[in-house]
């Protein structure tokens, strides 16, 4: 049995099938055992891409996996990038697994061979926590309606994106080029076809694949791409990656090189750059942090001029990627993700005219535009509008507007979690994606809630734009500036709330 041999992919995932046991699949790097689960589909868990991370190889381009020592068992997640859990909310599922062995990825197939689209998920978390091994990241629904689904793991925070100004860049960048590399390579063993491959992302992964879609080592690599609550507007300069590097090394007590980093044991430097993150959001001054200052992310993707050659937007107004079909769009309600849980009492009014200025809008103009959004409401749903159209929805706008192909949806379903407080939050249209509304990853961003009917339609659009890039709605367009929103009932729009969107037109 080969990659080359899809009769006999097809017989042994077939006999498989029946029998609801082991099935293997030989790929670059030798033979994968995997299981067959519902349905027959076909799914195989810590499947290596790269070698570890490690040693000589830690800050390092990722090289490709050598062969393995007979069959690899792929019936268990793998290891997870170092990170910290439980310092963002608890609203969103995590999970850590020690082990150097972390740049891996996991195949839902479906049952047999064929020419199936392929969509790779890359996973958020601000590039300093998340993993790609999440249960409510299961694939199998995807599986089962014909798309092979392929989540992966990347490094994370310093790890993945300390630059000091010389040496290899945008490492969680290379290595997820890597996984798609590897995609390329064998996921037709997989009944996968390696030239309909969509790339998927949420936060920082729809952030990474913003800059993805723009990086020389990609092209040929993404035929479509899905960018959900993030776009082309999170990067930073090579000047602001060496400040944030140079303040890394001074809280460990270290010079300021990558060789010197490069000794300083994993789990300290995991325990540093989550300080440097909370020292960067108390004191976010551009002085000291450069553009990481505009994000409060002390890792971003880095203009180095070579792996990632200008601004992601930059690059998509000057064409690059125009050949790459775009799905972008937000959560209505992006900001209760950490408003709700803080508590809509201890917003004040005067904030609203505060981070109005922060972000480079007229105040007075600002409050009126927001206010009039939300009649009758304190200043809570106006300020957690204004931070929503910010990171998220004019962001996703302006990249829509840079990219003569792209369609764009807006999730406004409603969680009742916090007590009703949390709605439309960032991260809530996930189990939708994937279908998964009841898996036990997704019971406290729902709270015993979701809608089956809009998981049918959210999760059957990604299905439908994977095969042919129409995900069921028009393209948006200056002229109509349509946006399909997911709602109870789900409808295609006309430039809503022209207001907000207006009085950011020179900005972001």
């Amino acid at each position: 049995m080969s990659p080359d041999d899809p009769a006999d992919v097809t017989e042994t995932a077939r006999q498989a099938s029946a029998r609801g046991g082991p099935v293997t699949v030989s790929v670059d790097a030798g033979v994968l055992r995997g299981r067959t689960v519902e349905g027959g589909v076909r799914r195989f868990l810590g499947v290596p891409y790269a070698e570890p991370p490690v040693g000589e190889r830690r800050f390092r381009l990722p090289v490709r996996r050598r062969r393995f020592e007979g069959t690899f068992d792929a019936g268990e997640y793998g290891p997870t990038a170092p990170h910290l859990v439980g310092q963002g909310p608890t609203l969103l599922p995590d999970r850590t697994a020690p082990g150097d062995d972390y740049l891996n990825l996991n195949v839902w197939a479906p049952p047999g061979g064929g020419d199936h689209p392929v969509i790779v998920f890359i996973h958020g978390g601000g590039w300093w926590s998340g993993s790609g091994s999440v249960g409510g990241y299961d694939g199998s629904r995807f599986a089962r309606d014909g798309v092979v689904l392929v989540t992966i793991n990347y490094r994370l925070g310093a790890e993945g994106l300390i630059w000091f100004g010389s040496g290899p860049a945008n490492l969680s960048l290379r290595d997820q080029i890597c996984a798609l590399e590897w995609v390329q390579d064998n996921i037709a063993a997989f009944g996968g076809d390696p030239g309909n491959v969509t790339v998927c992302g949420e936060s920082s992964g729809a952030m990474s694949i913003g800059a993805l879609i723009t990086m020389p080592a990609s092209q040929g690599l993404i035929r479509r791409a899905i960018m959900e609550s993030g776009s082309t507007f999170h990067s930073i300069s090579a000047d602001s990656a060496r400040k944030t590097a140079v303040q890394l090394a001074r809280l460990l007590h270290v010079e300021p090189t990558l060789e010197a980093l490069s000794a300083v044991p994993q789990d300290e430097l995991v325990a540093a750059q989550d300080r440097l993150r909370e020292v960067v959001q108390k004191s976010p001054r551009r002085s000291t942090w450069g553009d990481v200052a505009v994000n409060g992310l002390p890792f971003e993707p880095v203009v180095d001029g070579e792996s990632l050659p200008a601004p992601p937007i930059e690059s998509l107004r000057a064409g690059v990627a125009a050949d790459i079909d775009l799905l972008v769009g937000w959560n209505a309600e992006e900001a209760q993700i950490v408003l709700a849980p803080m508590g809509a009492d201890r917003v004040r009014s005067w904030m609203l005219p505060l981070y109005a200025l922060q972000k480079g809008l007229p105040p007075l103009r600002a409050v009126r535009t927001y206010r009039r959004a939300f009649p009758g409401a304190s200043a809570a749903p106006a300020l957690g509008a204004l931070l929503t159209d910010w990171i998220y929805r004019v962001p996703a706008i302006r990249t829509a507007e840079a990219h003569e192909n792209t369609r764009v949806y807006e999730f406004a379903w409603r969680s009742p979690a916090l007590d009703g407080t949390l709605g439309a939050a960032h991260a809530a249209e996930l189990p939708f994606v994937f279908d998964n509304l009841d898996h036990p990853d997704w019971q406290p961003l729902l709270a015993g809630g979701g809608d089956q009917r809009i998981a049918d339609e959210v999760h059957r659009a990604w299905a439908d734009f994977a095969r042919t890039g129409d995900p069921g709605w028009p393209r948006y367009s200056v002229h109509d500036r349509q946006v399909h929103r997911f709602d109870a009932p789900s409808a295609t729009l006309l430039d809503p709330d022209p207001a907000r969107r207006v009085i950011w037109d020179g900005r972001r």
